[in-house]
């Protein structure tokens, strides 16, 4: 082995031990986190609570729309999360006054039905075409519409299918001679 074959080695071993001992020289790494305070704390709860009681809403709705929950006794349960949805984001503005204060079961419902649309909550079945009682389509909103317009397009696609691929298992419709998913010959 020469001369420059030795330096060489050398500079990459110094290079690579700097390189494993930055992180202990650096301050920030060992710098104490900022204390948290009871509001913090306060805050991070009635967060997590708000995050529950949304997805127990939209498990109420699914539960509603699927038809597991009887006509009269829904009205009641989602009057009941949404005051206690309200009451959690009353007093989040109280812990945060400085953010624009809007109606809390307002901001509760848009918060619903963001997460129903993300979540695709219409569902199909002996329901959804009367995913709510007719009391409660007075407050009807533009994303019910969309539901309706999703439940129609969904029964029109199962009108449409024929079954399953005998190959691969694939839902085929009527109309395919071959299987969009493997390509065996269907029917």
């Amino acid at each position: 082995m020469d001369l420059g074959s030795l330096f060489l080695i050398l500079a990459l071993l110094i290079l690579v031990g700097l390189v494993i001992s930055r992180p202990f020289y650096e301050r920030k790494l060992f710098a104490r986190p900022a204390a948290i305070t009871p509001d913090d704390h306060e805050y991070s709860a009635l967060m997590a609570e708000r995050d529950r009681l949304l997805g127990a809403l939209q498990e109420l709705d699914f539960d509603y729309a699927l038809g597991k929950i009887p006509e009269e006794d829904y009205p009641a349960q989602r009057a009941q999360l949404l005051q206690r949805g309200a009451e959690i984001l009353r007093s989040l503005d109280r812990l945060q006054p400085d953010k624009v204060s809007e109606d809390a079961e307002a901001r509760l419902e848009a918060a619903v039905a963001a997460r129903r649309a993300d979540a695709g909550t219409a569902v199909p079945g002996k329901h959804s075409e009367h995913a709510r009682p007719r009391a409660l389509a007075a407050d009807a909103s533009p994303d019910d519409d969309i539901e309706v317009l999703l439940a129609n397009r969904r029964r029109a696609r199962q009108a449409k299918a024929a079954g399953f691929c005998p190959q691969c298992g694939g839902p085929v419709q009527k109309s395919d001679r071959f299987c969009p998913r493997c390509g065996s010959k269907v029917g």
